[in-house]
């Protein structure tokens, strides 16, 4: 049986989860935004297993201030072990699917690609050396851009760890035209790994992550941690057609299930 001294210790320990004073003042109106939706996750469902996402949180702020190699912008969840690029057996299950699907995918790529690169065909234009995306987000199960590549829909369905209820997470294809460099950044959350399935991959294309470089294979993935300092070029001949690859975001594989779960919550589309 609890005694009172026990109900103390456990409303001491709940403090500063639960008190607004003691998130930082100088926090962003989005950190803010996001405290405020974990305070109501945990009121309908339970505080257990958000520790890390509430010291995430706190720790935003300073985290933003630091020059690091690793520096998400939006969402920094603590302690979670994280490299550059992460070996196959992260995620094989969903790698083995994507590359024994990719002739499918590479076909219906190029239907979207050749009815042309404009809005009204669901390209989105990032850049004037043919930087452009076509995105495929389970967020919009019934959308025009889904019903498009039908394949490419059913193998993002199928698998386990596919961002697929929250805006950190989407997939599509991703254009880099010869001569284009985009500069570096870091990506939002070091709660995702970025899956690169290589479709076009001509030579002198590479993707440089934590001063780490790579190059895109047609058929393979990359495991890539974009929260991480990173720069992706093209610097292949006029001639040589862009790089393309299908992004897709999936779970790191240390956010355990309640932490995703909440993550869902918070940034869901609807919030």
């Amino acid at each position: 049986m609890e005694t009172v001294e026990d109900e103390e210790q456990g409303q001491s320990y709940l403090t500063p989860v639960l008190s607004h004073a003691l998130f930082p003042a100088q926090a962003s109106a989005e950190a803010k935004k996001l405290y405020t939706a974990l305070q109501e996750y945990a009121k309908r469902y339970s505080w257990v297993g958000m520790g890390r996402i509430h010291k995430g949180l706190r720790e935003q702020v300073r985290l933003n201030d630091l020059s690091a190699i690793q520096k998400p912008h939006l969402f920094f969840l603590p302690d979670v072990p994280s490299v550059p690029f992460f070996p196959r057996d992260a995620h094989r299950h969903d790698i083995e699917v994507l590359e024994a699907n990719y002739p499918a995918i590479l076909a219906e790529f190029k239907a979207v690609y050749q009815r042309g690169i404009d809005s009204k065909s669901g390209w989105t234009s990032l850049g004037p050396k043919g930087q452009a995306v076509f995105l495929c987000t389970v967020q919009s199960l019934c959308g025009r851009k889904l019903c498009s590549c039908p394949c490419t829909y059913r193998t993002l369905l199928s698998l386990r760890t596919f961002i697929s209820s929250n805006s950190l997470g989407s997939a599509g294809f991703w254009l880099l035209g010869p001569g284009a460099t985009l500069g570096s950044s870091y990506g939002p959350t070091n709660t995702r790994l970025r899956c690169h399935l290589g479709l076009q991959t001509p030579p002198l294309c590479e993707l440089v992550v934590g001063g780490e470089p790579q190059c895109w294979s047609e058929g393979h993935c990359l495991l890539v941690d974009d929260s991480f300092l990173h720069t992706v070029s093209h610097k292949g001949p006029t001639d040589s057609g862009p790089r393309v690859i299908l992004s897709v975001d999936l779970w790191h594989p240390n956010v355990a299930a309640a932490e995703r779960q909440a993550l869902d919550f918070m940034f869901s589309p609807d919030q």
